[in-house]
C-alpha cells in the first residue's frame, strides 16, 4: 500500500511539473510572438505626437475636403480594414485613417477613453499632421461615439457624416459590461498570455471565422490579411480597448446629454446582416434619422456588419456625394 502511494505522489509530482512545464512553453511562446509582432508592425503611415503617446495616421488621395475614417470597436488594424474603401476613395478625394490608442500602430495610453478625450485626441492629430477641414466624418459600427462627439465639440470642421452599420447614441446608452467581462475576465486573459489563443490563430480555418462577417477579407491583398492577423494577436485584449468596452454606455449618454440637430447632413448605412437582421437594431437605425435635419438611412442587402468589406462601392459614393456637396 505505501509503495502505491509513494507511486501515486510521483505521478502526480510528474502530472504537475509537466503542467507547469507547458504553461510555462505557451507564456514564452506568447512573449517571444509579441516581441516578433512589434517587428513586423512597421507603421505604413506617419506617427505623431498626441497627448504625450503617439498616434499612428495612414492617408491618401487629394482634395479640398478630408474622409476621415474611425473604425469600430476591436478592429485590430484599421489601415488594413479600410483599404477597400479608401482604394476607391483616393482617386477621388483625400482621406485619412486613424488608429485610436492601443489599435493598430499607435501606442497604449494610460488615460481614460472617455468620449471627450478621444475626440480630443482626434482633433489633436488631424491638426498636429496638418490635416485641412472641411472633413467628412465615417464611423464604423462603436465609431459613431466619437465620431459625433467630434461633429459636436468642433462642427465649424465638420461638412458631413457617414455611418457604416454605426449604432446611434441611444442604443449604445443601453450597453451593459457583459462584453467587457467576457474579453477581459480571467479565462480569456489566461488563454492569451499562455499563447493559446495565438496558437490557435494558426489555423486559416479559425482565422476565416474570426473574419467571417468582414466578408473573410476577400477584398484585401494577402500580404495585408497577414498584417492584420498580426495586429490582432499584438493587440487583442489590451487595457485601451476593455476600457473602451466598459465605457460604452456612459460615453453615449454624454454625446446624447449634447444632443443638438447636427447642422450637416447625415448619411446612415446598415447592414442587413444576410438577412438576419434584428428588428430592434433597425428601428434604431431608422430613429437615428433625428440627429440631422439633412439625414437619410439606407440598408445595403447581402451585407454583414462590416459593410465596406462586401460593398465598398456603395459605401464610397455615399461618402463622395457629401464630400460634393
Amino acid at each position: 500500500m505505501k509503495k502505491w502511494r509513494k507511486r501515486l505522489v510521483k505521478f502526480l509530482i510528474f502530472d504537475l511539473a509537466l503542467i507547469i512545464l507547458l504553461f510555462g512553453t505557451g507564456v514564452i511562446y506568447q512573449q517571444v510572438g509579441l516581441r516578433q509582432d512589434a517587428k513586423t508592425l512597421v507603421p505604413p503611415g506617419k506617427l505623431y505626437e498626441v497627448h504625450g503617446d503617439n498616434m499612428h495616421l495612414y492617408t491618401g488621395g487629394e482634395g479640398d475636403v478630408t474622409v476621415v475614417l474611425a473604425s469600430g470597436w476591436g478592429t485590430a488594424n484599421p489601415y488594413v480594414d479600410y483599404y477597400p474603401l479608401y482604394e476607391k476613395l483616393a482617386p477621388n478625394t483625400k482621406f485619412a485613417v486613424y488608429d485610436r490608442f492601443g489599435y493598430g500602430y499607435s501606442d497604449r495610453t494610460d488615460k481614460k477613453r472617455d468620449v471627450d478625450t478621444v475626440a480630443e485626441e482626434l482633433h489633436e492629430l488631424l491638426e498636429v499632421s496638418g490635416q485641412k477641414p472641411p472633413y467628412v466624418l465615417v464611423g464604423h459600427s462603436l465609431g459613431s461615439l466619437e465620431t459625433i462627439r467630434f461633429a459636436q465639440k468642433y462642427p465649424d470642421l465638420v461638412k458631413g457624416i457617414v455611418m457604416i452599420d454605426g449604432g446611434s447614441p441611444e442604443y449604445y446608452a443601453n450597453d451593459d459590461d457583459s462584453l467587457a467581462d467576457t474579453i477581459g475576465g480571467f479565462a480569456n486573459k489566461f488563454r492569451i498570455q499562455t499563447g493559446l489563443f495565438r496558437l490557435s490563430m494558426q489555423s486559416d480555418l479559425v482565422v476565416e471565422t474570426s473574419n467571417a462577417s468582414r466578408n473573410e477579407l476577400k477584398l484585401v491583398p494577402d500580404d495585408l490579411k497577414k498584417l492584420d492577423t498580426t495586429a490582432l494577436l499584438y493587440n487583442y485584449g489590451n487595457a485601451n480597448t476593455l476600457d473602451e468596452l466598459r465605457e460604452i454606455a456612459t460615453n453615449a449618454k454624454v454625446v446624447v446629454d449634447h444632443k443638438q440637430t447636427l447642422p450637416f447632413p447625415l448619411t446612415i448605412l446598415t447592414a442587413d446582416y444576410l438577412g438576419a437582421s434584428e428588428p430592434e437594431w433597425d428601428k434604431t437605425q431608422t430613429e437615428f434619422k433625428s440627429w440631422s435635419n439633412e439625414s437619410k438611412q439606407i440598408t445595403i442587402k447581402d451585407t454583414d456588419h462590416y459593410i465596406h468589406q462586401y460593398r465598398p462601392d456603395l459605401v464610397a459614393d455615399e461618402i463622395l456625394a457629401l464630400v460634393k456637396k
